[in-house]
């Protein structure tokens, strides 16, 4: 899940398991994907998020 403001997306992404270092890994692939819907939800461009993502706007309660 990546939330931004009042917009928050699903991203579908594969872990990369291995035995060194700390894995789990993202592969660039699902970095760069990630990063694209980061980038769309600041800017505004929702359908860029779109793209990549489930976008869904989240609506605040009163508790």
């Amino acid at each position: 899940m990546v939330h931004i403001g009042e917009y928050a997306a699903e991203v579908e992404v594969g872990l990369i398991d291995g035995d060194a270092g700390w894995p789990p890994y993202l592969s660039v692939r699902n970095a760069d994907k990630l990063d694209g819907v980061r980038e769309g939800l600041e800017n505004g461009d929702l359908e860029r998020a779109s793209q990549f993502a489930r976008v869904s706007w989240l609506t605040p309660i009163e508790a």
